[in-house]
């Protein structure tokens, strides 16, 4: 399985009011690999940069100026991404940008070449209801260091929420595993059963039980009540 992670940069929020993009940044996955292998394109916007966006990401007109315009780079870009699954954090933004991009030059949408779209955000918001979702805040929540994230850049955004996306889905993989592995091989005839090391078990400490329990009563605050290791250890008490 191919999947790409997705970000861009543009000059402001609003693609319909003539918005544009000035970075893509893509980083591939293959069977839940990071390979190393990376797309990343600065675009001329031929247009300015507003300063609300401009303190968000810091690309100057300036250094654009002698950068391609979209139409140079659309075709590497559609060729990078082609049959892979997008991931993208809040998808439609995007999209949007970048299917008004590529009608401008009388190319397909973007979903016509790629595999399909996974919305990130929307994923995060059905693991975590009521949470932040941002990528700053499931970086923290998945402990992946973002420290150089100082100001937003697509392919240093696309990085890390590669890592947000794998760390997330990490039950699925384990499932994945379970559900695929061999059964263990038969015993051809009775006999005594091979004899085993005697089993070390380590008592938790005290203070590793108040952690352990400090764990579990937030994990029944957000679910409401509803933690069944809690509910365990009360019937066996």
């Amino acid at each position: 399985m191919r999947q790409v992670v997705l970000d861009t940069e543009t000059t402001g929020l609003n693609a319909r009011l003539g918005d544009r993009i000035i970075e893509i940044g893509c980083v591939e996955i293959v069977h839940r690999r990071l390979t190393g292998n990376r797309f990343h394109r600065y675009v001329n916007p031929e247009r300015g940069i507003e300063d609300g966006a401009l303190r968000v990401h810091g690309i100057t007109s300036e250094f654009l100026a002698d950068k391609p315009r979209f139409a140079e780079v659309a075709q590497d870009l559609l060729d990078y991404l082609r049959g892979a699954e997008l991931l993208i954090h809040n998808a439609a933004f995007d999209l949007e940008f970048l299917n008004l991009e590529l009608g401008r030059i009388g190319a397909e949408p973007i979903e016509r070449h790629a595999a399909g779209v996974l919305d990130t955000l929307q994923h995060a918001r059905e693991l975590h209801p009521g949470r932040k979702n941002s990528l700053d805040a499931l970086c923290e929540r998945y402990a992946i260091d973002n420290a150089r994230r100082t100001l937003h850049g697509a392919l240093l955004d696309a990085e890390l929420l590669a890592e947000v996306y794998l760390a997330m889905t990490r039950g699925q993989e384990t499932l994945a595993i379970e559900l695929e592995r061999p059964p263990a091989p038969a015993v051809d005839a009775p006999g005594a059963p091979p004899e085993r090391p005697p089993l070390i078990v380590l008592a938790a400490s005290v203070d590793e039980l108040a952690e352990h329990r400090r764990v579990l009563e937030g994990i029944a605050r957000e679910s409401n009540g509803r933690c069944v290791w809690l509910a365990g250890a009360a019937a066996a008490a």
